[in-house]
């Protein structure tokens, strides 16, 4: 109904005076941050320039244009027509792929425009292709010189045991001769002040300042969340100069260091990869971040605050900023920084094969010499990566590209993201690793000339894990890779989510609706063959409650899948089976949602949690044990990311489905959970384990366990399923009830249970805020779940819009 609007051209134009005497400065620029993305720029009739890279800042010299009363214009060509005429002209070759796949209902080129490339559609995703001024536009006037970039990054030179600062300033000098002065650097905190004699050159230049931090205060470095605090220390830089005003430049100076390991390991083939902060190995932690709204100025501090602040209160210490959305803005990685979520930045390039012509590739430069300087002094941001998944496109041939073909790709490939964009991050930031690509074999692809034969292989590097056929409770169909990037299964969001942009006639598994929304191929078959492996599907003949029903099973099933497959991950970080393992990082796919559609997310549009979210919460917590079944044996390892080893109590806890009082309870004192590590505690074989649980059958017994040790450590209590739950014996219809109350700001909710309820979702409707837990397994007949509201909120609006289910609820 829309599309036409971005077929369109527009133009968005003003009259503006201009507030001050322009006769006095020797420059005046106009400035935009953000223009997406083809535009001519005109003021009072006379074109600055183009635009034609919505990751650019642009800046046009105004001075002989200015007047006191302006008028301007910035004229944009639909990014649709502009990305079709790119691909026409370029002649020679094709660059694949033409069109994104008829499910998306997307647009065709995205590949030949530097726009968010997901903007043209993805599969979680609708195809809105924007045309506007996304960021800020300013006049900037200046006499003799005007600071355009300033960073700061942290070394820790080992020689001297002392940290240092490295600070850069990029400078336009409009004088037309040297201005010298001194700059002063003051970290009160860390008692180090230190001034330096400076000399601008005229024109655009740099300047690089060392401070050497002083030696006898005890710098306390930047830590990831879960590892430490993130502190940082109060600066201020100033520059005096003998013509024009001073500058005071105010920020934070953070001290952290960062590697990524790649070396030979001890019994396998391949090398490690994983990332080492301030010294210590680091297990990753988190998912992967997608553009928060198909409209970026939607998209508010309040915003990314209330998404990045969930993904930190279900344990994750990172998040990988993928590379077919935006460079996040400031606020974004400012949070990162102050909340301790590492990132993995991507550049803005996905999914497809892209031109390599002069212009293109300066155009590329001119972005990632801005992006770079604009994030490299954000302690959280830990790796630099050239693409997602093109090495793997060209390695695994996605495009059908003849074989005798293949070279020219290679070598465009080359060209673009390591002689072009490795070169320039490189030189502008040394502190920080680089790999070219999602999923890569590291050091192996550079080895194998940067695109690798397998860049899936779990001997190095990182791999993206999506197979929707097999039974995803079964680890074992799982790749125990060094590094799991991307893995995940979608569910659908709440039904108080699709509520806003839907109506009765949509609300039904295989409406219109259903499949306009699902833009993954067969996503919607594919979630209910997944249900069917465990459960039963919802037979109720009231259509909009099976539709309620199917939204239930859809996040129950992504929950549990998600779960099995990053507990593999976690309890696979110490050791090498069959020269396979220690992994070292899980980023699930995706963390946040771009509207309210069927995805791999566990936050909803508009931040809702959903039951990953929650299981989230539990499978990244610091101290887990994790169960798992091999040949008829069962086994329950210790995983701790805490930094020192821990003497625990093992307690397991058998129930039958059909009580509320355990059949049997295990407690194994004296259990060793090492620091940082994945340690076996328990082994039985489950016959054994049975037998000594009398009346116990595969299909009529459930195993719950937990870690306990001193000063009140403990883990969450985790499950493990002898069978699937379809096959469950005994399970009985319950009664749950709920009482609300109020203590200062959170509500509380008492549960009462008459039976065992397995997945216990509490659900809210449309009231924002999350439960301290969601989607468990009720073995007792009374529990205690807080609310925490985001807005103001009442017992009775809670109690009117609350609404319990649990499996055996759905019919």
């Amino acid at each position: 109904m829309y599309r036409w609007i971005s077929l369109d051209n527009w133009t968005y134009s003003r009259t503006f005076k201009t507030p001050f005497d322009f006769r006095k400065w020797q420059k005046v620029n106009l400035v935009f941050e953000g223009v997406d993305t083809v535009a001519q720029i005109l003021i009072n009739n006379v074109t600055l320039g183009r635009t034609d890279n919505m990751f650019n800042r642009y800046s046009f010299d105004i001075t002989s244009v200015i007047k006191e009363v302006n008028f301007i214009e910035v004229r944009f060509l639909s990014a649709i027509s502009y990305a079709a005429e790119q691909n026409r002209c370029h002649k020679g070759y094709s660059i694949p792929p033409a069109c994104p796949p008829p499910v998306q209902k997307g647009e065709c080129h995205a590949n030949f425009i530097r726009k968010e490339q997901c903007s043209f559609s993805w599969d979680w995703g609708p195809s809105f292709p924007t045309q506007g001024i996304w960021k800020d536009v300013r006049i900037e006037a200046y006499n003799n010189y005007h600071l355009i970039y300033f960073s700061l990054i942290s070394f820790f030179v080992k020689s001297t045991q002392k940290w240092r600062l490295e600070i850069e300033a990029i400078f336009d000098v409009v004088s037309s001769k040297p201005i010298v002065g001194f700059v002063i650097v003051n970290i009160p905190e860390l008692q180090t002040q230190q001034t330096f004699n400076v000399t601008l050159q005229p024109g655009e230049g740099s300047i690089v300042l060392l401070v050497n931090i002083n030696k006898s205060f005890a710098v306390e470095a930047w830590w990831p969340n879960g590892h430490g605090k993130q502190t940082g220390y109060n600066m201020t830089t100033t520059f005096i100069m003998e013509a024009g005003y001073q500058i005071e430049k105010f920020s934070k100076a953070y001290f952290r260091t960062v590697e990524l390991v790649q070396e030979p390991i001890h019994g396998s083939p391949g090398l490690s990869f994983y990332f080492r902060i301030n010294g210590r190995p680091i297990f990753i932690k988190g998912s992967n971040w997608i553009p928060a709204d198909s409209f970026q100025d939607r998209v508010t501090y309040d915003t990314l605050r209330l998404l990045l602040k969930s993904a930190a209160d279900a344990n994750m210490n990172a998040l990988r900023v993928w590379g077919g959305g935006v460079y996040e803005q400031d606020e974004f990685y400012d949070i990162c920084d102050e909340i301790g979520i590492m990132i993995w930045q991507d550049f803005m390039f996905a999914c497809a094969l892209y031109p390599t012509d002069q212009n293109y590739l300066e155009s590329v430069g001119a972005e990632v010499t801005h992006q770079v300087r604009r994030l490299k002094s954000h302690p959280s941001i830990i790796l630099w990566s050239g693409n997602n998944e093109n090495e793997a496109a060209i390695a695994s041939n996605w495009f059908s590209i003849p074989y005798a073909d293949r070279g020219v790709y290679i070598k465009d490939y080359v060209m673009l993201y390591v002689k072009n964009i490795r070169e320039i991050v490189l030189a502008e930031d040394k502190s920080r690793p680089f790999v070219a690509s999602s999923p890569t074999n590291g050091l192996e692809s550079v080895k194998e000339g940067w695109v690798s034969q397998n860049p899936y292989d779990t001997h190095y590097g990182d791999t993206h894990f999506y197979d929707y056929s097999i039974d995803c409770w079964n680890w074992a169909a799982y790749p125990k890779t060094r590094f799991a990037s991307e893995y995940g299964f979608q569910s659908w969001p709440s039904f108080s989510t699709i509520k806003k942009v839907s109506s009765t006639e949509d609300w039904s598994y295989t409406s219109n609706f259903s499949l306009h929304r699902q833009h993954h191929e067969n996503g919607n078959d594919q979630m209910l063959q997944q249900i069917e492996y465990h459960f039963k599907l919802p037979q109720s003949t009231d259509p909009i409650r099976k539709f309620k029903d199917m939204i239930y099973l859809t996040q129950v099933m992504q929950a549990q899948c998600v779960k099995t497959e990053t507990e593999f991950y976690r309890f696979s970080q110490s050791e090498i089976i069959k020269g396979e393992g220690h992994t070292m990082g899980a980023l699930y796919w995706q963390l946040n949602d771009i509207w309210q559609a069927p995805s791999w997310a566990s936050l909803e549009y508009g931040g809702k949690w959903k039951l990953l979210h929650y299981f989230a919460q539990n499978f990244f917590a610091p101290l887990l044990p994790v169960a798992y079944e091999d040949k008829g044996v069962l086994y329950i390892y210790g995983v701790s990311d805490l930094h020192v080893d821990h003497k625990l109590t093992l307690r397991v806890v058998v129930y039958t489905w059909s009580s509320l009082e355990p059949v049997c309870i295990l407690s194994k004192g004296g259990v060793t959970v090492k620091a940082q590590s994945a340690v076996p505690i328990y082994k039985e074989s489950i016959s054994d384990f049975l037998e000594r649980c009398q009346n116990c059958t595969r299909k009529s017994c459930v195993v719950t366990f937990g870690l306990m040790g001193e000063d009140g450590l403990q883990s969450p209590t985790n499950h493990h399923f002898l069978s699937s739950l379809k096959d469950a014996v005994g399970l009985k219809k319950t009664q749950l009830s709920a009482s609300v109350s109020q203590q200062d700001d959170i509500y509380i909710f008492d549960l009462h249970t008459t039976a065992i309820a397995p997945f216990v979702s509490l659900d809210v409707g449309s009231i924002k805020g999350r439960f301290s837990e969601n989607g468990f397994l009720m073995t007792e007949k009374k529990k205690v779940v807080m609310f925490y509201p985001w807005e103001p909120t009442s017992i009775e609006e809670l109690e009117e819009s609350l609404t319990l289910t649990s499996l055996v609820d759905i019919v």
